[in-house]
């Protein structure tokens, strides 16, 4: 039996202290909008904000592609503002240049080690790329520092469901699994989207 692991159906964080919704595997569309700095993230100033709200209004229609150039411009005007800096690792993170978008997930968490929203988002571009082990280790790092950061709780969730399916998948590729076992695979399986399977 191969083993077969779902892309993960994970909540992104989209701002401070905001979760966005199940997105995967499109992170495109923002819940709520709220921006609402938490400790740690300032203001935007307004000019800028009116620039961070043209990108979130962007990327709640779809069109990270066109939230690309606004929202690398704002990181690079000020390059010390975490929350753009933030909102430009989620645009990236939306058009899957996961690379990219780890990188400044990476760099907000060198920091910004007490805030939970990047390593909620680094543990989901792990689950997508398929390292579960790392993901895990992102999101109950995200729980450390808030334990009630409802998008790390969710998908640490779902990443220990996708790590139980990769267990019981590699059991039963040594040997035939047992009735109840074999039920107990199958049930979780059809609890992870169908992607990738």
């Amino acid at each position: 039996m191969k083993i077969s692991i779902a892309t993960p159906t994970v909540t992104p964080t989209r701002s401070p202290r905001a979760a966005g919704r199940t997105l995967w595997p499109s992170a495109v569309v923002l819940l709520g909008l709220s921006m609402a700095p938490g400790p740690g993230w300032a203001q935007p100033t307004p000019p800028a904000a009116t620039a961070v709200a043209e990108v979130r209004a962007l990327l709640a229609r779809g069109d990270a592609s066109a939230a690309l150039p606004l929202a690398e411009r704002l990181s690079k005007a000020s390059p010390d503002d975490a929350q753009l800096a933030f909102l430009h690792a989620v645009v990236l993170m939306d058009l899957r240049r996961d690379g990219d978008a780890m990188l400044g997930f990476v760099r907000l968490n060198e920091l910004y080690p007490e805030l939970p929203e990047p390593l909620n988002n680094i543990g989901l571009l792990h689950a997508r790329a398929g390292r579960l082990d790392a993901a895990r280790q992102a999101l109950e790092s995200a729980l450390r520092n808030a334990p009630e950061h409802r998008a790390a709780r969710l998908n640490l969730g779902e990443v220990y469901l996708m790590l139980a399916v990769q267990a019981w998948e590699q059991v039963a590729a040594a040997a035939p699994l047992a009735a109840l076992q074999l039920q107990r695979l199958q049930a979780a399986r059809s609890l992870l989207p169908a992607v990738n399977r």
